[in-house]
């Protein structure tokens, strides 16, 4: 199969897909597959492959490949900040099943791959799915790639209209830092749906306003995400960005 991300640049399905988990940094809302551990090595990492990748003010979604072999190597989605209706996100279809494969750049060149521009939830949170536009629900999925474990493209048309996570809670993280690689607590899983109801609803507004029902809640989601003893690294991750608007905020 062959995919076009942009334009007249393709690239063709491989059958390896890449084996680092997702980082789902939740600080700073995005999704990352890639080998660096740190901005240094980002840096680098950047420098030595080509795709698509952030210049001056354009902040475009990653797909970067290796020099040699023009394999897909390492991947980045922004998450939009506010999540679509529970009606459209409903409509997101669950076929066709992931079909694991990599990518490979049909020649080494960079391009640009537009951000999704809507997020959409499914029930429990089991799923994220960015979608270019909402218009992509209209007409079924021709595939889904895996080209990570949990994450997968969407295609329509061979071309790319979006991506899905599958299980995000269990890949939450800070920054560079690896996911746990234990399974996340039920407890975790609630809390997480509660963070999410809060960043991609009119209820952060309502926080931004200071309007006191807000305030009381995110400081119960605060107070119950630093109580929580087991599963730490996701508690944290979680916290990351919960304890900067108690701050900016609450207090």
């Amino acid at each position: 199969m062959r995919l076009t991300p942009d334009n007249d640049w393709t690239v063709t399905v491989t059958g390896d897909p890449l084996r680092i988990s997702p980082r789902f940094d939740f600080r700073d809302f995005r999704v990352r597959v890639a080998p660096y551990a740190n901005v240094e090595e980002r840096g680098q990492f950047l420098l030595d492959t080509f795709g698509s990748q952030p210049w001056l003010w354009d902040t475009p979604d990653e797909l970067r490949f290796d020099q040699a072999g023009r394999e897909l190597i390492g991947a980045e989605f922004q998450i939009a900040g506010e999540a679509a209706d529970a009606e459209d996100s409903a409509r997101v279809p669950v076929t066709p099943l992931v079909r694991p494969g990599g990518l490979r750049a049909d020649e080494a060149r960079d391009f640009r791959l537009d951000v999704t521009t809507e997020l959409c939830r499914s029930p429990g949170d089991a799923v994220l799915t960015g979608l270019r536009d909402l218009d992509v629900l209209d007409e079924p999925l021709e595939a889904r790639i895996g080209i990570a474990p949990g994450l997968a493209l969407l295609l329509q048309h061979n071309t790319v209209v979006g991506w899905s996570l599958t299980d995000p809670v269990r890949y939450l993280t800070t920054g560079f830092a690896a996911p746990d690689p234990a399974p996340p607590l039920p407890v975790t899983r609630v809390l997480f749906t509660t963070c999410m109801d809060l960043v991609t609803s009119p209820l952060l507004d309502h926080v931004r306003d200071r309007e006191p029902a807000a305030l009381t809640r995110l400081r119960a989601l605060d107070r119950a995400l630093r109580d929580q003893r087991e599963d730490r690294h996701r508690a944290d991750a979680l916290l990351s960005l919960i304890a900067t608007y108690v701050e900016d905020y609450a207090t």
